[in-house]
């Protein structure tokens, strides 16, 4: 005889029930990932040319008529905003970084041309020296060390010379101690009172940053490492007070960078905060992907969507990636 309460009541409560079809599936669904949750990073490049990233298959340096084609197509896309990094030529490069305040530099040229050709998309700048040092470091070197106060004060004319070239937002990536609050007094004494800051407030010393150089040509120009700025990838505490100090100082958002390996950082800055908190699917995290699908070990589509739907659940209200596009394409 059966011990339950009627034949077939259990059990009571299915799971399985809300996942029975499509439809009741995206009915219950309690995370969604659209293309205006994605900002894409763009590369861009002196000259009439367009260079393959081989570390990063599928992403290439835009000279600056492509830069602006391919920001078009990512508007039409309903991407919101992309993010513009530099590669400058090495005979620009110095040990202050004196090209980055250069008002006509790679950047700010950028910056103006898709400005005037696409103005409905927000356009991100990153603030920092190591795309311009000959030293491949964020800050003036001195003796050895990375030297903070004397760091910020070219970075505040940097992302001054940005604003002024049409940046929506300045993304300061240095991690050096005091810059926001020196950027947001430096903006708003030239007037750029509405650019906005979106903090770099927990960028860690990470593995996962070697395309990127490739992208940007500092691989072997390096001279040492980070982790004298950089934050340890051990260290969650440090990471809410970094950015509890940079909201303090005027950040209107924040971000985390690298991304997957820290899910656990973007939700408790979520929980902690409540501010807007960015992800950064850094160039490592995307090209281990790609890599893995061209040998066909996992289905890139597939990954790239659950993964950043992975950011979104952990709290991120956006994510900087380069499969950004692929991304929109796939959300239709």
């Amino acid at each position: 005889m059966s011990r339950l309460p009627f034949p077939g009541a259990y059990p009571i409560t299915r799971m399985r029930r809300l996942r029975t079809d499509g439809w009741i599936r995206e009915l219950v669904a309690e995370h969604r990932l659209a293309p205006s949750d994605l900002i894409w990073p763009i590369f861009v490049v002196d000259g009439d040319r367009r260079q393959p990233v081989e570390s990063l298959p599928g992403v290439e340096r835009h000279d600056l008529a492509s830069a602006v084609e391919a920001c078009r197509r990512a508007r039409d896309l309903g991407i919101p905003a992309v993010a513009i990094f530099p590669m400058i030529d090495r005979a620009l490069r110095s040990e202050d970084g004196a090209e980055a305040c250069r008002a006509g530099n790679l950047v700010c040229r950028a910056v103006s041309a898709i400005k005037a050709a696409v103005p409905d998309i927000g356009i991100v700048v990153d603030v920092a020296l190591d795309p311009f040092t000959s030293h491949g470091h964020d800050g003036v070197v001195r003796d050895g060390r990375i030297l903070n106060d004397e760091t910020i004060e070219i970075l505040v004319r940097q992302a001054v010379v940005q604003a002024e070239a049409g940046a929506d937002i300045v993304a300061p990536s240095d991690m050096m101690d005091g810059r926001i609050g020196a950027i947001r007094a430096g903006l708003d004494g030239a007037g750029r009172q509405d650019v906005k800051i979106m903090a770099y407030s927990a960028k860690y010393a990470s593995a996962f940053y070697g395309p990127f150089r490739d992208a940007v040509g500092s691989t072997g120009v390096l001279v040492g490492d980070k982790k004298t700025y950089q934050m340890d990838s051990g260290n969650s505490d440090e990471a809410m007070r970094e950015v509890e100090l940079d909201l303090r100082e005027g950040a209107d958002m924040v971000m985390v960078k690298p991304g997957l390996p820290y899910l656990d950082i973007i939700r408790r800055v979520r929980d902690g905060f409540g501010v807007p908190t960015f992800a950064y699917q850094v160039s490592g995290e995307y090209a281990m992907m790609k890599a893995a699908a061209q040998n066909g070990w996992l289905d890139y589509d597939k990954a790239l969507i659950e993964v950043l739907t992975a950011f979104k659940r952990a709290g991120a209200a956006g994510v900087l990636t380069y499969g950004a596009i692929d991304a929109a394409v796939l959300l239709g």
